[in-house]
């Protein structure tokens, strides 16, 4: 059995202030092309359909139309919702979906409940596993405890347990959306951490032949039967450098697996270039960056005079402008979202402790509490995002 393993849409989202539409609806296209051409039997969304829980109806009419042009070629399209979905609103009308072959995955209760289909070799159960937010989901499942890891593992149990009960040599699909262990991150992804932990181990899909994962945005292989499709667009200049795929997967009759990286349409080019003004403006050597989506970062000790206004006239698609000097004490003029980069609401959270408190860090009480806290602003939103 042949998919197309895909995941991490966003519809609705920009790029810097570059609307995307238009760039995901060429996506969509070759998606559907794809499934032609090389005779998909199934379509495989692992989440964050959307980029929001609330998105432009632009992305809600384009959506609309994706599902019409995948139920017309009459592939089964198995998805589930990612931690920027509303799971409740993403599954409205799932029942009536299900008879045209879509079928959303939206709620946790139903994980053990796999989307069948056959080949000539016998069945395939297919496993949709929405977003599990620990503190949200915890009960629903009969987790021990609220975290990643936890309910994560409850849930594989009862696809476990299903397929404890299938005939004898059912293969088996799991779609998930989440941070596992081995995984390489992106700016552009939203932080799940919980209790101080974002990542679960890939053992927890021990069990079934493949595990097509969604959540972070570059393609990734963490073993032959666990892999990331990444995003088939770049949402941020942490994406520069890769190739933006889906997973073409074959799975014979003894549930091997054969992928294959089926290349997405590339919009833009994304730059990042890095240097005094002077240089980024007369270099030879950076041409080839001339038409490219531009990330400059400026080197030069002292702010240069309207940087912006002379860089975009060697570079018309140029997006964003950052300060990072060498060296002097000009360093300290780095934006703050620049400092903040890479860093968690944790870390973000003890590093404003130590700093009011002149030098002295949080203690480990403090740091709990700190956890805490942001735990519980974590649920509280989602909890406004599903009610929404």
């Amino acid at each position: 059995m042949r998919f197309l393993h895909t995941s991490d849409w966003h519809l609705g989202r920009s790029f810097h202030r570059v609307n995307l539409l238009t760039a995901q609806r060429t996506f969509l296209d070759h998606l559907v092309e794809t499934v032609r051409a090389r005779e998909v039997d199934a379509v495989l969304v692992a989440g964050d359909v959307y980029d929001r829980a609330v998105p432009p109806l632009a992305a809600v009419e384009l959506f609309d139309e994706a599902l019409h042009r995948l139920a017309d070629l009459g592939v089964p399209t198995v998805m589930i919702s990612g931690n920027h979905d509303s799971a409740r609103r993403l599954g409205v009308g799932a029942g009536l979906m299900e008879r045209a072959g879509i079928h959303l995955r939206t709620d946790p209760a139903g994980c053990g409940t796999p989307v069948l289909l056959n080949d000539a070799h016998g069945p395939v159960a297919l496993y949709g596993l929405p977003y599990l937010e620990p503190a949200m989901v915890r009960d629903t499942l009969g987790a021990q405890r609220a975290d990643h890891a936890a309910v994560l593992g409850a849930a594989m149990d009862r696809v476990r347990a299903d397929l404890a009960e299938r005939p004898t040599g059912t293969r088996s699909v799991v779609l998930a959306h989440a941070f596992v262990t081995g995984g390489t991150a992106s700016d552009s992804e939203r932080d799940i951490t919980v209790g101080g932990v974002a990542s679960v181990p890939a053992g927890v899909f021990d069990g079934v032949d493949y595990a097509a994962l969604g959540h972070l945005h570059g393609c990734q292989t963490l073993t032959e039967r666990v892999r990331y499709s990444g995003s088939p667009l770049a949402y941020s200049f942490s994406e520069a450098d890769h190739r933006k795929t889906s997973w073409l997967v074959e799975l014979d009759e003894a549930g091997a697996v054969h992928a294959e990286r089926v290349d997405a349409p590339v919009p833009r080019a994304l730059a990042r270039i890095r240097g005094p003004l002077e240089r980024l403006l007369d270099d030879p050597a950076l041409a080839r960056h001339e038409e490219s989506w531009v990330e400059a970062t400026l080197t030069d000790a002292a702010r240069p005079h309207e940087p912006m206004a002379r860089l975009v006239k060697r570079y018309p698609h140029i997006l964003s402008l950052v300060f990072d000097p060498d060296e002097g004490p000009a360093r300290s003029l780095a934006s703050y979202a620049q400092r903040l980069r890479g860093r968690s609401d944790q870390e973000i959270a003890e590093d404003f402790v130590e700093h009011v408190r002149s030098g002295r860090a949080a203690d480990e009480r403090e740091r709990a509490e700190l956890r805490s806290a942001i735990d519980e602003v974590r649920a509280e939103d989602m909890t406004a995002e599903v009610a929404r």
